[in-house]
């Protein structure tokens, strides 16, 4: 009887983890616009309007072509700095999100990778995602 409690209630949790990003298909999450930029991140915020803001926002809350990276999915701990290298030079398989597979993105300079991943981390910081 316990085993099938325990079944059920991490059932519960993955039907509510879902359900919640579920919620956000599509939809920009609010975000919180960092008061100040390091260097590198002001640098990596011109970068991202160029090359990311089409799909994923302006600050990254997402849009009807792409979803939030201010999002707990995008935290370190989930998805590192290497993730966010690989999808920009490789493309990325659709997982968290119904927005189809990201193709590589190869007019993307190798210089401007560092400062994107860090604007994103900055802004994800304010918003409460370490």
């Amino acid at each position: 009887m316990t085993v099938n409690l325990h079944f059920f209630a991490a059932l519960f949790v993955t039907a509510v983890m879902i359900a919640g990003l579920d919620t956000a298909h599509g939809a920009e999450v609010p975000v919180t616009q960092p008061q100040r930029l390091s260097a590198e991140a002001q640098r990596g915020k011109a970068a991202f309007e160029q090359y990311c803001q089409q799909c994923h926002g302006d600050w990254g809350q997402g849009s009807q072509s792409g979803p939030p990276l201010i999002h707990k999915i995008y935290e370190p701990s989930h998805h590192g700095d290497a993730a966010f290298f690989f999808a920009i030079t490789r493309g990325s398989r659709q997982h968290h999100w119904n927005f189809g597979n990201m193709p590589p993105q190869p007019q993307v300079k190798q210089d401007d990778i560092p400062a994107i991943i860090r604007f994103v981390r900055e802004v994800q910081e304010v918003n409460g995602i370490r």
